[in-house]
Order: structure tokens, then C-alpha cells, then sequence
């Protein structure tokens, strides 16, 4: 995050390298444009929002069921995403 106090500006960015060896193949780790989505909640003063993302963020990894090749899984973008998700919106934990 990119904060400018006089003009109270902020930019989010998910930050990462590009993937040009696994472009098309859906592996892709999502987790640093949803914590970067996190960052703008708080900014925006939506806490709730950010703090249920955000944990089920982290629940997902923890759990180690559903994980991206890098997080040393085989799950595939959107079934990562899914499984974030579905904690978040439908179990609500």
C-alpha cells in the first residue's frame, strides 16, 4: 500500500512476478491481490470485511487441503479461491 497523507490517497497493489511458465494453467496463487483487496477494506474503514477475508486467507493455507503448487499443493487457482470463499460467505468462519 501506497498512502499519501496530505491528500489522504491510497494505492493497493498485489505485488508479484510474472508467471509466463504457467500462464493458462490456472495455478496461480491469488492470495496477494486478496490481502492487497484486505489492505483497501481496513483503509476504507470496512474492518469486518477485510477481517473475515483475510482469515479465511489464512484458515485455507493452514488447513493444507486445498493449496496452490507453490503453497505445495496441486489446487488449482479457483479451487483455492473456492475454498476461500466458501469459508468466508458460507460457513462465515
Amino acid at each position: 500500500m501506497i498512502y499519501c497523507p496530505l491528500s489522504g490517497v491510497a494505492i493497493f497493489e498485489s505485488v508479484h512476478g510474472t508467471t509466463p511458465d504457467i500462464t493458462g494453467m490456472y495455478l496461480a496463487n491469488p492470495t496477494t491481490l486478496l490481502l492487497s483487496a484486505v489492505m483497501m477494506l481496513h483503509h476504507m474503514g470496512l474492518h469486518d470485511y477485510g477481517n473475515k477475508i483475510e482469515k479465511a486467507c489464512f484458515d485455507t493455507v493452514r488447513h493444507k487441503k486445498v493449496l496452490t503448487k507453490d503453497l505445495g499443493g496441486n489446487s488449482k487457482c479457483s479451487e483455492f479461491t473456492a475454498d476461500i470463499c466458501r469459508r468466508d460467505l458460507v460457513l462465515g468462519i
